[in-house]
């Protein structure tokens, strides 16, 4: 039996709290973004009722934010996860929870903020090892 497509798919992902720009080198359309629903708004309306709803605000809607990703990378093999802040880390401790993804090689990767190019550079080079 030959598999139909034996080439790696690979996804690299660079993030924030707020947005995750998501770059596939090998689609015609090679990035898009995934923002968080937890905006200033949010967490000042929250705070204005009382901390303790800010803070499970922000852990429901941060959880939605990574189910979203979460999502996209089911459909690839090797996925990099890079940025400045620890949400890269907080994403690959809740996807490591998950069975689903116990297949999918994810790479985490420390980078200082990028421009578009250089984040499109950075995840060519990272592949291309």
């Amino acid at each position: 039996m030959i598999k139909e497509n034996t080439k790696t798919k690979e996804l690299g992902i660079y993030m924030d709290h707020s947005k995750a720009k998501l770059i596939d080198l090998h689609s015609e359309k090679n990035t898009y973004t995934i923002t968080s629903e937890f905006s200033a708004e949010t967490k000042a309306e929250a705070l204005t009722r009382s901390e303790n709803l800010m803070h499970n605000k922000r852990q429901q809607m941060q959880e939605e934010y990574y189910e979203k990703i979460a999502k996209v990378i089911l459909k690839y093999d090797d996925v990099l996860l890079f940025g400045l802040t620890k949400a890269k880390t907080e994403l690959y401790n809740f996807l490591n929870e998950d069975l689903r993804f116990k297949d999918i090689k994810i790479s985490v990767e420390p980078a200082d903020k990028l421009t578009l190019n250089q984040q499109d550079a950075f995840v060519r080079t990272y592949f291309e090892k």
